[in-house]
Protein backbone atom coordinates (compact mmCIF):
# COMPACT_ATOMS: atom_id res chain seq x y z
CA UNK A 1 0.00 0.00 0.00
CA UNK A 2 1.40 3.58 -1.22
CA UNK A 3 1.56 6.30 1.31
CA UNK A 4 0.64 4.97 4.42
CA UNK A 5 2.08 6.24 7.92
CA UNK A 6 3.14 3.54 10.34
CA UNK A 7 0.43 4.82 13.80
CA UNK A 8 0.95 2.54 16.94
CA UNK A 9 -2.79 2.44 18.61
CA UNK A 10 -3.90 1.05 22.19
CA UNK A 11 -6.63 -0.87 22.58
CA UNK A 12 -8.36 -2.63 25.74
CA UNK A 13 -7.77 -6.54 25.36
CA UNK A 14 -11.42 -7.16 24.40
CA UNK A 15 -11.29 -4.94 21.51
CA UNK A 16 -7.29 -6.70 20.78
CA UNK A 17 -9.23 -10.14 20.94
CA UNK A 18 -11.55 -8.89 18.40
CA UNK A 19 -9.50 -7.80 15.86
CA UNK A 20 -7.53 -10.94 16.04
CA UNK A 21 -10.11 -12.82 15.76
CA UNK A 22 -11.63 -11.16 12.76
CA UNK A 23 -7.81 -11.92 11.18
CA UNK A 24 -7.75 -15.45 12.14
CA UNK A 25 -11.25 -16.03 11.05
CA UNK A 26 -10.29 -14.76 7.33
CA UNK A 27 -12.58 -11.92 7.79
CA UNK A 28 -9.61 -9.53 7.26
CA UNK A 29 -6.37 -10.48 6.09
CA UNK A 30 -4.38 -8.14 8.62
CA UNK A 31 -5.54 -5.93 12.26
CA UNK A 32 -3.90 -2.74 9.61
CA UNK A 33 -7.15 -3.65 7.28
CA UNK A 34 -10.18 -4.10 10.34
CA UNK A 35 -8.34 -0.45 11.48
CA UNK A 36 -8.79 1.29 8.02
CA UNK A 37 -12.29 0.00 7.30
CA UNK A 38 -12.57 0.84 11.26
CA UNK A 39 -11.69 4.68 10.27
CA UNK A 40 -13.39 4.88 7.19
CA UNK A 41 -16.51 4.08 9.02
CA UNK A 42 -16.23 6.54 11.63
CA UNK A 43 -15.65 9.37 8.97
CA UNK A 44 -18.52 8.18 7.21
CA UNK A 45 -20.81 8.55 10.47
CA UNK A 46 -19.09 12.12 11.45
CA UNK A 47 -19.84 13.25 7.94
CA UNK A 48 -23.50 12.27 8.00
CA UNK A 49 -23.40 13.69 11.72
CA UNK A 50 -22.35 16.94 10.40
CA UNK A 51 -24.82 16.68 7.31
CA UNK A 52 -27.21 15.92 9.64
CA UNK A 53 -26.34 18.96 11.84
CA UNK A 54 -26.16 21.92 9.23
CA UNK A 55 -29.96 20.37 7.79
CA UNK A 56 -30.80 20.58 11.52
CA UNK A 57 -29.74 24.02 11.64
CA UNK A 58 -31.45 25.18 8.26
CA UNK A 59 -34.63 24.12 9.68
CA UNK A 60 -34.16 25.44 12.48
CA UNK A 61 -33.24 29.11 10.73
CA UNK A 62 -35.95 28.43 8.43
CA UNK A 63 -38.73 27.89 11.52
CA UNK A 64 -37.37 31.41 13.03
CA UNK A 65 -37.87 33.26 9.87
CA UNK A 66 -40.93 31.79 9.22
CA UNK A 67 -42.74 34.12 12.13
CA UNK A 68 -44.10 34.32 15.76
CA UNK A 69 -45.09 30.61 17.20
CA UNK A 70 -48.87 30.29 17.87
CA UNK A 71 -50.52 27.90 19.48
CA UNK A 72 -51.02 24.26 18.73
CA UNK A 73 -54.56 24.80 19.93
CA UNK A 74 -54.96 28.26 17.92
CA UNK A 75 -53.67 26.64 14.77
CA UNK A 76 -55.60 23.63 14.52
CA UNK A 77 -59.11 25.70 15.42
CA UNK A 78 -57.82 28.40 12.25
CA UNK A 79 -57.40 24.84 10.19
CA UNK A 80 -60.79 23.53 11.50
CA UNK A 81 -62.21 26.99 10.28
CA UNK A 82 -61.02 26.58 7.24
CA UNK A 83 -61.99 23.48 6.29
CA UNK A 84 -65.12 24.01 7.22
CA UNK A 85 -65.36 26.94 4.70
CA UNK A 86 -64.23 24.82 2.35
CA UNK A 87 -66.26 21.85 2.48
CA UNK A 88 -68.92 22.92 4.58
CA UNK A 89 -69.58 21.42 8.06
CA UNK A 90 -71.28 17.83 6.96
CA UNK A 91 -69.23 16.24 9.85
CA UNK A 92 -67.48 17.15 12.69
CA UNK A 93 -63.79 17.27 12.55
Amino acid sequence: MANVEKISVALTPEMAMTMRRAVESGEYASASEVMREAMREWHARRTERERALAQLGSLWDEGVASGEATDGETAFARIRQTLHAKIGTGGSL
